[in-house]
């Protein structure tokens, strides 16, 4: 499981691995049916460095890079990717929009507090009409010459954290007639006034990171608020979602080994016909296919962090990598079930869970569908 970490990567799946069974493991089934778990998690974290895993020093973050955030983010999914999803749209999307097109004045303002997780952070670009396709964004930002602000009214949807944040960084139409190069993006923080919280979405799983609405009627926000250039905003998105699908590649993983490791235990205590399951050929298959495939899918996102952090190309890489780690952490947890039989499809093994939030992998941040897309295109473009 260690290879190909240094040895600082190793002390920080060490140090995420032991904080995960102790202040995570003993509420993951108790926080899932609760549809939560308490912001103190997050402060927690917040205090270990893993809240601001990619943020320069210089604004109280971590400083370390892509390779070390997929470490976080795995050795978290591997007990609770409820948890683990959290802390990846918080790194992953709202800091890393702010690292890519804040400018300087914005960053000194916001992400000190966001790396502490004294702040937590929330980032929305879909909407009901607007999902794959964000030319379809009816969010709209108006500019109000008078009082130098912007106005918003729209609303976004399936925002992770988006109940407990402090700050989100949302998109919006600036010129509409642009399609998706009219779309500018902003910062709102939690209170302003037309900013509120929707829906919360009942969800299959990852029940414990919420999900909701954002709404946003009349709000009005300073000039200061805009991030990046005005229109610039799909694009920036783009190179958010791009970095964001290693994340989840390395959630997906996460989700893969905590299955695994379940599937061997059971599989080793469990006894039929006088013997241990693990003993019959076809669950041996599993696990060895299984683990397998789990190591091909850890070396992708390696990969794809590692070109991410050497500033080389990694867009194709990391749809590769979410692609296939996400699909396979969903057979991963759904051989686990297998294995597990009639237990498997009970809340009291740890597995049940494991499946229903794989499924979010091959969804969230691009569908396979969409990665399919994208890694086609980059294909044909290079002949």
């Amino acid at each position: 499981m260690e290879f190909g970490r240094t040895e600082e990567q190793r002390l920080i799946a060490e140090t995420v691995r032991e904080f995960a069974e102790a202040e995570i493991r003993p509420h993951v089934r108790a926080w899932d049916e609760q549809q939560s778990f308490p912001d103190e998690l997050l402060r927690k974290m917040g205090a270990l460095g893993f809240m601001g895993v990619m943020v320069p020093e210089q604004y109280g973050g971590a400083g370390f890079g892509a390779r070390e955030l997929a470490t976080v983010i795995e050795e978290l999914a591997r007990v609770d990717p409820s948890v683990a999803l959290a802390v990846a749209a918080h790194n992953g999307l709202c800091v890393g929009h702010l690292l890519i097109a804040a400018n300087e004045d914005q960053k000194r303002r916001l992400l000190p507090k966001l790396a502490t997780a004294e702040w937590i952070g929330a980032w929305g670009l879909t909407e009901p009409l607007a999902g794959s396709d964000a030319a379809g964004t009816q969010t709209r930002a108006v500019w109000d010459e008078g009082r130098s602000r912007w106005i918003l009214n729209g609303a976004k949807t399936f925002n992770t954290n988006g109940a407990r944040a402090d700050v989100a960084v949302l998109m919006a139409m600036t010129d509409p007639d642009k399609g998706s190069k009219g779309i500018s993006t902003f910062f709102i923080e939690r209170g302003t006034p037309g900013f509120r919280v929707g829906r919360k979405e009942d969800k299959l799983g990852m029940r414990a990171s919420d999900t909701v609405e954002l709404v946003l009627e009349d709000c009005a926000v300073p000039a200061g608020n805009l991030v990046g250039e005005r229109n610039q905003g799909f694009v920036d998105a783009l190179k958010v979602l791009d970095r964001g699908r290693i994340s989840i590649g390395a959630l997906s993983v996460g989700i893969a080994q905590g299955a695994l490791e379940a599937a061997l235990d059971y599989s080793c205590e469990r006894h039929q016909f006088k013997k241990p399951i693990a003993s019959f050929e076809a669950i041996r298959n599993k696990l060895a296919r299984m683990s397998a495939e789990l190591r091909a899918a850890r070396l992708m996102v390696t990969q794809a962090a590692t070109l991410r952090q050497l500033g080389m190309p990694f867009k194709k890489s990391a749809s590769m990598a979410k692609l296939y780690a996400s699909e396979i952490g969903m057979r991963a947890a759904e051989e686990a079930v297998q294995i597990h039989g009639g237990y498997g499809y009970v809340k009291d093994y740890p597995v049940e869970k494991l499946f229903r939030d794989a499924k979010l992998c091959t969804i969230g941040e691009g569908t396979s569908e969409i990665q399919r897309l994208v890694i086609s295109r980059l294909l044909l473009a290079s002949i």
